[in-house]
């Protein structure tokens, strides 16, 4: 296993938040699809001059979003990005929420519809870890990266990294760049379908 580096994590964010905040341009008009608490919409607000919306479906997360004067909407991503203009955004960010979309394959498109640029990050269930526990546990895993029992989870679409490509391929899709990581480490490129518990892509069309 070849190891890059471990990368010093932007303004305290997780991996992958901290790879998509070091692509994105300052002054750029950004949308965070799932956008959580709103960590990484307020270091591009703050550090990075950028427009940013979220949309976010838990209205808890919204409220604390917005008493921290971020611009959040509650909203379905299934349903709701339908409502936003073409290439309205330079960046269409979604971290951590494509295995929680009812159909990933239409939600990719959404991505690259709104956004010139897209950002995916996601649980890469072919991670060995996630095999090992399938073919000797022979049980649904629990692991670091899909920590929740298969009877809670929100993740209804498990995807691999070479599910992600052939998707990309698919749609049409340019993979600009692509990073992969087991825990906090990045990871070189090769074996990484069974080697990265999550990666990012960057796409465009």
């Amino acid at each position: 296993m070849t190891l890059l580096h471990t990368p010093a994590t932007t303004f305290g964010l997780r991996p992958d938040l901290a790879v998509i905040a070091k692509r994105v341009k300052p002054s750029s008009k950004v949308l965070d699809i799932g956008c959580g608490n709103g960590e990484l919409m307020e270091v591009l607000q703050t550090h990075m001059w950028c427009d940013v919306r979220g949309i976010e479906i838990d209205g808890d997360c919204v409220e604390r979003c917005v008493s921290q004067g971020l611009s959040v909407v509650q909203g379905d991503a299934d349903r709701d990005l339908a409502d936003y203009p073409d290439k309205g955004f330079d960046y269409a960010i979604l971290s951590q929420t494509l295995q929680t979309a009812a159909r990933p394959d239409r939600m990719l498109d959404e991505l690259l519809r709104v956004g010139t640029r897209a950002f995916v990050s996601f649980p890469n269930f072919a991670h060995w870890r996630t095999r090992a526990a399938l073919l000797f546990g022979g049980r649904m895993p629990v692991t670091r990266a899909i920590p929740v029992s298969w009877y809670a989870t929100e993740n209804i679409h498990h995807v691999t990294v070479k599910d992600f490509r052939d998707l990309a391929k698919e749609k049409g899709a340019r993979i600009e760049r692509e990073w992969f990581f087991a825990g906090e480490r990045q990871l070189g490129r090769a074996g990484a379908n069974g080697r990265a518990e999550f990666a990012v892509f960057e796409l465009s069309r």
